[in-house]
C-alpha cells in the first residue's frame, strides 16, 4: 500500500509539473518565429534541442544579432545545456537498466524530470517520476511550441501579448525556490550584475557566456558544503512537496 501511495504521488507530481512547464512552450514558439525562423524550423529546433533554457538563449541571440550571431547563439545554448550532463550522472542509478535504457532516457533528462525524481523517496517512485515528467514535458512542450509558432506567425510581434516575458517569468518561478541558501543568492546576483553590465558593450550572446563563467568562478570560490543531500532536502530546494 505504501508503495502504491508513493507511485501515485510520483504520477501526480510528474503530470502537474508537465502541464505547468509545457504551457510556456507557447512563448518559445512565438519567439522563434519572431526571431526569423519559420514554423517548422522552430518546431524542429524544439524537437531536437529540447532544453528550454538553451532554446530561449538560441532564439534570443539570433533575434538580437541575426545570422552573424549564430556562433554566439550556439555557444550560449551549449553552455546552458551542460547542466544536463550533471543531471545524467545523477539520474543513471535511478533509471537503472542497461545501456539502451539510459540512452533512451537522455532526451528526457532535464531540470524538471530530475527534480521530480529526486523528490520521491521510493526507488520505483523515482523512476516513475522521472519518466512521467520527462516524456510528459517532451510531448506537451512540442505541442505548445507548434501552437505558439502558429500564433506568432498569424499575430505578429509576441511582445504585444506579453509572450516575450512569459518564459522569463516561468524560469524565475522555477529558480526562486532554489535561492534559499546564501551561496545560491550570491552566485545568482553576481552573474546577473555581470550580464547586465556586459549587455550594452558586447555582442549578443556574450553576456550569457560571461555570466556563466562568473557563476562557476564564484561557486568554486565559495566555501564548499560537503554534506550529502537527502531526498527531502533536495525536494525542499526544488520547491516541490
Amino acid at each position: 500500500m505504501r508503495q502504491d501511495a508513493a507511485s501515485r504521488r510520483a504520477w501526480r507530481d510528474g503530470i502537474g509539473v508537465s502541464l505547468a512547464t509545457s504551457a510556456y512552450g507557447v512563448s518559445f514558439g512565438a519567439l522563434g518565429v519572431a526571431a526569423g525562423l519559420d514554423v517548422w524550423q522552430t518546431c524542429v529546433l524544439s524537437l531536437l534541442m529540447f532544453t528550454g533554457g538553451s532554446q530561449f538563449a538560441f532564439v534570443g541571440v539570433v533575434a538580437s544579432g541575426g545570422l552573424s550571431a549564430i556562433p554566439a547563439a550556439i555557444a550560449s545554448a551549449a553552455l546552458l545545456g551542460v547542466r544536463n550532463v550533471a543531471y545524467g550522472l545523477r539520474m543513471a542509478p535511478i533509471i537503472g537498466g542497461g545501456v539502451a535504457r539510459r540512452l533512451a532516457a537522455m532526451p528526457f533528462t532535464i531540470d524538471e524530470s530530475a527534480a521530480v525524481a529526486l523528490a520521491q523517496r521510493d526507488p520505483r517512485a523515482r523512476r516513475i517520476g522521472f519518466w512521467v515528467t520527462g516524456v510528459g514535458i517532451y510531448v506537451g512542450w512540442n505541442l505548445f511550441t507548434l501552437v505558439g509558432a502558429l500564433l506568432g506567425d498569424v499575430l505578429g510581434d509576441p511582445r504585444a501579448y506579453g509572450l516575450d516575458a512569459a518564459a522569463a517569468a516561468a524560469f524565475l518561478a522555477l529558480l526562486w525556490p532554489r535561492l534559499r541558501r546564501g551561496e545560491a543568492v550570491v552566485i545568482g546576483v553576481a552573474a546577473a550584475v555581470v550580464a547586465a553590465v556586459a549587455t550594452p558593450v558586447t555582442m549578443p550572446g556574450v553576456p550569457v557566456l560571461v555570466a556563466g563563467v562568473v557563476a562557476i568562478v564564484v561557486a568554486v570560490a565559495l566555501p564548499a558544503r560537503r554534506a550529502v543531500d537527502e531526498p527531502d532536502d533536495v525536494a525542499e530546494r526544488q520547491g516541490l512537496p
